[in-house]
This record gives structure tokens, sequence and C-alpha cells, in this order.
């Protein structure tokens, strides 16, 4: 399963030049992530609360062609696995057809104390995407 979120480029998200600054394309994955999550029906709030939270423990990315000011962006992310207490996922940045970045992100679910703890049941029970980053189907 795709989830699909959109993002508007504003101006604060740019440099001199009207193009989208490097580490904000992680903001954008990172909205996209916490509204996958919100869609699933968790709610982080009462996660932390609980004592559970996500922790982004890697990210590997690819800058493939710039953002720029004004720009409607599309942000697909899907599963790819989803163990005990780690998740990996693959995101892409679309304007239109033409795809801008992608990364590919393991998130774990750890305690209060920072020791691992198994995923909710609503995430381990996400299709599990094989294909390679940033493909459309």
């Amino acid at each position: 399963m795709t989830h699909r979120y959109a993002v508007q480029v504003h101006y604060e998200d740019t440099d001199m030049g009207g193009i989208v600054y490097h580490a904000n394309f992680l903001k954008f994955i990172e909205r996209a992530r916490s509204a996958w999550v919100r869609d699933l029906g968790l709610d982080q709030n009462a996660m932390r609360e609980a004592g559970t939270v996500f922790v982004v423990r890697r990210v590997e990315a690819d800058f493939l062609a710039p953002a720029r000011l004004d720009d409607a962006l599309g942000i697909e992310t899907r599963t790819l696995r989803a163990t005990g207490a780690r998740l990996e996922m693959a995101q892409s940045v679309w304007r239109g057809e033409d795809l801008l970045f992608r990364a590919v992100v393991t998130v774990a679910c750890l305690s209060r104390t920072g020791r691992p703890v198994r995923l909710p049941a609503a995430i381990l029970g996400q299709p599990q995407d094989q294909v390679a980053p940033a493909t459309r189907k």
C-alpha cells in the first residue's frame, strides 16, 4: 500500500535562488510519515504519554532534481519491512511525474528508557512492498 501526502513549497523552504534547501526534503518526508501513522489510526501523543516513541535510526537519501518555490509536491511512503521494533520505508518526492528525491528510512520503536519495543499492530499489519523505492505503479 502506498500512502500519499501533498506539500506546497513555501518561501521559507527555499534558498535565495528559489530552490528548496536540501534538508527540507527530510522535513517533507517526516511530515508524510507522521500523516501516514495518523491515517493508520495511531495517536503519537498518546503513544508518547504511554511511553512509546518512534525514532529515525537511518536515512539513505538521493537528491535527484530540485524543487522550487510554489511547486506542488507529492510524497509517497511505502513499507518495505516491518519486523519487531524496526520499520523500513521507501519514500519519494514527486513534482507531477518527475522524481525529485528518494529515501529509504529506518525507524525504531523505543520505550522511555530507550529500549526497543514492538511496533504497533496497525503498522505490523501493513502490506510490505519489496519493489525498489520510487517506482510508480
